[in-house]
């Protein structure tokens, strides 16, 4: 059960003045919860770097999809806005990559979970738009960005019906590391709120499995993924 990763990148900027210290280079990584999480629910993790890729040849053997999170937001022309508000480190090598990705999963019926700026990729990749700053645009939001370990739960949840609050149960306490949300969710369905009503989870009607949530699973419990790769699983997918 191959499951396919995408990963974060990281620039090598400035230098030494000491000849014999290496110049910093461009990364491509991934925090390794992502990884431990898709082994515990029973699937192989395969890393995919941003940049061009050929998606025939990666769809080819995945039999579900991991869009991360990280240290970017996508930049607004991606779902025709302006900047008008908090905007960090955009970075259009993995933007793309992950649009890409994500309208591959959607079209294809492959099982894909987006997590936090993997959700609000999923989004976006459906023709849904974004709120550019939480605290910008909803009055009276809680903290999303949480001071303390993301490790712990941070804040609560109110889940619909779905597929979702089959594995989380009605209200789960969940963490938060993000200071953007999901605004207009296009054809998705959300399912899960913060109680200051901001979007914190997504499914996509009619697909098997298409989910994105807003907090990281994998660093308090592998639910989400153990569905996706059953889901997978059933589906057959991949044919190996």
């Amino acid at each position: 059960m191959i499951v396919l990763i995408t990963t974060d990148r990281r620039l090598g900027v400035g230098h030494h003045d000491s000849p014999r210290v290496r110049p910093r280079r461009d990364e491509s990584f991934v925090n390794e919860a992502y990884v431990n999480a898709v082994r515990a629910a029973g699937g192989v993790p395969l890393l995919v770097a941003p940049g061009e890729a050929d998606l025939d040849a990666l769809f080819s053997v995945a039999d579900a999809v991991v869009i991360t999170g990280g240290n970017l937001d996508i930049h607004p022309h991606h779902y025709g806005a302006l900047v008008s508000a908090r905007l960090d480190t955009p970075d259009e090598r993995r933007t793309e990559s992950e649009l890409a990705i994500a309208r591959r999963c959607i079209q294809d019926g492959v099982p894909v979970l987006g997590v936090c700026g993997g959700m609000q990729a999923l989004a976006v990749a459906a023709g849904g738009t974004l709120l550019q700053d939480i605290h910008t645009l909803v009055p009276d939001a809680l903290e999303h960005e949480q001071p303390t370990d993301p490790a712990e739960g941070w804040h609560s949840l109110r889940v619909e019906s779905s597929a979702l609050r089959l594995v989380l149960g009605r209200a789960p306490v969940v963490n938060s590391t993000h200071h953007q949300a999901v605004d207009d969710p296009g054809p998705f369905r959300p399912v899960a709120w913060a109680p200051d009503g901001v979007i914190e989870a997504i499914e996509l009607p009619g697909h098997p499995f298409c989910t994105g949530v807003q907090w990281h699973p994998e660093l308090l419990g592998v639910q989400p993924y153990t569905l996706m790769v059953d889901v997978a699983r059933a589906l057959g997918r991949g044919g190996r």
